[in-house]
């Protein structure tokens, strides 16, 4: 299963474009920042993960404020150049706390 969540804040926005097969279509940063447990000893964690939103997701995070907070669902697959990784975002849900 290729089933991505994370908790982050919207860092960055393209502008709206539209895929040729004419859905609506955003690029995304996204920040992550949490402390975990790896072999008994907490790890801060740190990262800006380059994201994409593709169809009725994309409203949302139109109208959602940098900076907010908010838990992010979809999948990873390859960055179009074939580098790394693209985490196409499929739901978001604003954090309760966000400002």
């Amino acid at each position: 299963m290729n089933r991505l969540l994370l908790s982050g804040s919207l860092l960055q926005r393209g502008a709206p474009r539209f895929t040729p097969a004419g859905l609506p279509a955003l690029d995304l940063l996204i920040q992550h920042q949490s402390t975990v447990e790896q072999a008994g000893h907490p790890r801060q964690l740190s990262l800006e993960m380059k994201a994409q939103a593709v169809g009725e997701v994309t409203a949302v995070l139109a109208a959602m404020p940098l900076g907010r907070q908010a838990r992010f669902a979809g999948f990873l697959a390859s960055a179009r150049n074939g580098r790394g990784w693209l985490f196409h975002v499929t739901e978001v849900e604003p954090a309760d706390d966000a400002v």
